[in-house]
């Protein structure tokens, strides 16, 4: 197995379980993002009060609307970006120890070249599972509809507050809706709605892996001038060091994502968006510089304990499966030796 699918299929693995853990907060994020209210007329409600808003009012399957697919899109953005990203970077590396071997560099891999590997890894992945994330998106900001109840008594008896609002139950709204609805809206293209915001995304996760083999490289070499010979990082350290990469990656980029989740959205029809300039337009003229900062505390909490298990335990799955890999080919060696 090449070392470009073991990181793969890790990263797999540690996308899913980060996925299921940070699922309601992502849910609640999405809609913070795509909340429009250019008037202000709604009180701004906190995470914690918003999840448990949506739990009374739609139910707790509602936190989890569109997981199904968020995991099939988890599993295969992890994994091709995993994959695509060892690939390119075994590349840089072979690149850099030639330079090395002619007296250029130091033979390892530098900022500008770890940040470019992660960048075209990231576009490999954006156009292969563009499609599955705006069925995503769609149904994690699908909304059950509301209606006032009929007061049981004598209206002269009953207040305005006395009149409470009830979810409609309408029919369940699946993977299969989501991807009629896009579909009959735009046709093929409806799949890759906000494919450019997305693409000019890639500055995230290539801010985040050119922050964290930085960081990684530096714990390294510390710890190898102190103890000699250890390079060796905890699964702690990597959960920090993974925070940490993504906390910075985050901030810069935030507004980008709440752009890209406008577009694949509905919305009050005036401020339905043409593309990626004229939504950016739209939000500066209806909601001001806040629009693009909407959810941005939750986004925080969400993608960097994501991303910190992600990497956590993508390594983690890495080191066992490079270990089982030559304990199984050192147990085939000894048993090829002539007696």
């Amino acid at each position: 197995m090449s070392d470009a699918l073991i990181n793969g299929l890790a990263g797999a693995g540690g996308g899913i379980i980060a996925q299921l853990i940070t699922y309601p907060l992502q849910t609640v994020n999405t809609r913070q993002q795509t909340d429009r209210d250019p008037k202000k007329t709604k009180r701004k409600l906190g995470t914690i009060e918003q999840m448990c808003q949506v739990v009374k009012h739609e139910g707790w399957e509602r936190l989890y609307g569109g997981l199904t697919p968020s995991l099939v899109g988890t599993a295969a953005s992890q994994g091709v970006y995993y994959y695509f990203y060892q690939v390119f970077r075994n590349k840089a590396e072979t690149a850099a120890l030639k330079r090395f071997n002619k007296g250029n560099g130091d033979g390892t891999v530098g900022m500008f070249s770890s940040l470019l590997v992660a960048a075209i890894s990231g576009c490999v992945n954006v156009m292969l599972t563009n499609p599955i994330w705006v069925v995503v998106t769609r149904m994690q900001t699908y909304r059950k509809a509301s209606i006032k109840e009929k007061p049981t008594r004598s209206l002269s008896n009953v207040s305005e507050d006395d009149v409470q609002i009830a979810a409609v139950e309408p029919p369940p709204f699946g993977t299969g809706h989501a991807v009629q609805e896009v579909y009959d809206e735009a046709g093929i293209l409806g799949f890759w709605k906000g494919v450019f915001p997305t693409l000019i995304m890639v500055s995230n996760p290539s801010i985040q892996f050119m922050l964290y083999e930085t960081l990684l490289k530096k714990l390294k070499a510390r710890r190898a001038s102190s103890v000699k010979g250890k390079t060796g990082v905890t699964a702690l350290e990597v959960f920090l060091l993974g925070a940490v990469a993504k906390l910075g990656a985050t901030v810069v980029t935030y507004p980008l994502l709440v752009v890209k989740a406008r577009q694949v959205t509905d919305g009050d029809k005036k401020l339905q968006y043409k593309g990626t300039l004229d939504a950016i337009l739209k939000m500066i003229r209806y909601e001001g510089f806040y629009g693009f900062y909407k959810g941005m505390s939750t986004k925080i909490v969400q993608s960097v304990l994501a991303a910190a298990v992600l990497f956590m335990i993508k390594e983690e799955l890495v080191k066992g499966a490079r270990l089982l890999l030559t304990s199984n080919a050192v147990s085939i060696n000894k048993g090829k030796r002539p007696p």
